[in-house]
């Protein structure tokens, strides 16, 4: 009820306006020259509500002489009610002159400096307004082929809205008077829940691809449309992320698959065409049927993190890509089976492949990638159930993530489903019924052992 009375007060100032007009939306939206202020009776934001250790930053900032205020995300999902994940500062302050007022502020970056001000486990980052400079002007700022490679160059407030990404994130909290400062009328569009760019689509995903993935994102995680001016261009530029950095797309894909919405969010990739650019291989294997069947490993795997996540459980990273990466390691593995290697080493093999082949595309650094080949590795191994190799089994350190990722594949018709039962049953028993298990998986398949072929030099023998 407050957005829409906000929304409300915005168009009547609108109406009344004079010199202080928004730009026709052909092309995405327009900044307008002067803000819309939105006083403090007329939104529901409240410090209450935002992190105390931002508006620590936000007061000491002002108090030095500085403009400060709460920017972007932040701003945006307290407006929706919406519990904000980070807070973001803008500020008129060079990056040296933020360290020079916080003892316990750190300098980042070389694409985009920041300064980052640590409270503990929290940080709270700090931006300088943004220019429009062009390149052919002074400052730090390097563009290539239409790509924004490094932008250092400082400018106002309302040359930083210029250059936010969407119009929900043009949104500023002044914590001198409590105001919202809207450049592009982003209060309207989080009332109608319209995801738009400001400025030409295509330029703008040109000068930095990642925000094809950032557009997808937000409307996943927020319920959104993307205007159609801005969904146009996402299938036919999907392939500007093969210029992005292995490493940048990495922390991409753990916000697109670590924000609650993972299931929507890889629908929606590949509505667009954009899941084939991070993970090809996988693209590819999904394009096929296993047994007349569609493959919903993945699915279910994504639903699966999607639940852990709403029930405050922890989801990691490296259990994450291994399910993003299965299938393509799955059917690989088959056909070096198939070829004679035996199951554990028919694993090892497509997976070395895969991620070689993967980290063209996202890199994952080792203390992810480890854990997930240990998840994957010890899938054929659930398959040996008798002797002392289920005990050994569940001793191992990944052994619980392992078997979850078991659960999973039971889930989805990969595997017998009795054979996740029995590893669950396995767990809830002591030490003597667990050998009573084993034994009786021994015997059960004492009736189809192999019979081994009699030596060349015995069947001579028993000729003569």
């Amino acid at each position: 009820m407050a957005l829409k009375r906000v929304t409300k007060w915005i168009q009547e100032k609108l109406s009344s306006a004079t010199g202080s007009v928004y730009g026709e939306r052909k092309s995405g939206s327009a900044i307008i020259n002067n803000p819309i202020i939105i006083p403090r009776s007329e939104h529901s934001i409240s410090r209450a509500n935002i992190s105390k250790n931002a508006v620590k930053v936000l007061y000491r900032l002002k108090n030095a002489g500085y403009d400060a205020y709460l920017v972007g995300g932040g701003v945006r999902d307290l407006l929706l009610g919406r519990e904000p994940k980070d807070f973001d500062v803008a500020t008129n302050a060079l990056p040296e002159q933020v360290k020079e007022v916080f003892s316990n502020c750190r300098l980042i970056g070389r694409r985009f400096r920041l300064a980052h001000v640590h409270f503990g486990r929290e940080i709270i980052e700090v931006a300088t307004f943004r220019s429009r400079t062009e390149q052919d002007e002074e400052g730090d700022r390097q563009i290539e082929n239409g790509m924004i490679l490094r932008d250092n160059v400082y400018g106002s407030i309302e040359e930083d809205a210029h250059r936010r990404d969407f119009t929900i994130n043009a949104l500023y909290y002044n914590i001198e008077d409590f105001s919202v400062w809207d450049y592009a009328n982003g209060m309207q569009d989080l009332r109608n829940g319209v995801l738009r760019l400001l400025g030409d689509p295509a330029l703008r995903y040109r000068e930095d691809p990642v925000r094809m993935l950032r557009a997808v994102r937000f409307a996943g995680k927020l319920g959104f449309i993307i205007d159609p001016v801005c969904e146009r261009p996402l299938s036919e530029m999907a392939h500007l992320l093969e210029e992005v950095p292995a490493a940048r797309l990495f922390e991409e894909v753990l916000k697109l698959f670590l924000g609650g919405a993972a299931l929507e969010t890889f629908e929606r990739l590949r509505h667009y065409n954009l899941f084939g650019q991070l993970f090809p291989a996988t693209e590819e294997a999904l394009a096929y049927e296993d047994h007349e069947f569609p493959i919903t490993f993945v699915n279910r795997g994504l639903e699966n993190t999607d639940v852990r996540l709403q029930e405050q459980k922890p989801v990691t990273p490296a259990f994450l890509f291994g399910v993003l990466l299965w299938e393509p390691v799955r059917r690989r593995a088959e056909r070096y089976e198939a070829e004679g290697l035996y199951p554990n080493q028919a694993i090892q093999e497509a997976a070395q492949e895969v991620l070689t082949e993967q980290a063209r595309r996202v890199s994952i650094p080792k203390r992810f990638s480890y854990p997930m080949r240990d998840i994957w590795h010890m899938q054929p191994r659930f398959l040996q159930r008798n002797g002392k190799r289920p005990q050994r089994l569940a001793t191992h350190p990944r052994f619980r993530a392992a078997y979850d990722f078991l659960l999973l594949r039971a889930e989805a018709g990969e595997v017998e489903q009795e054979l996740a039962d029995w590893w669950t049953r396995f767990q809830q028993q002591n030490g003597s019924e667990q050998r009573q298990m084993t034994e009786q998986s021994r015997r059960g398949r004492r009736g189809r052992r192999r019979r081994r072929p009699k030596s060349t030099d015995n069947q001579n023998q028993t000729q003569e």
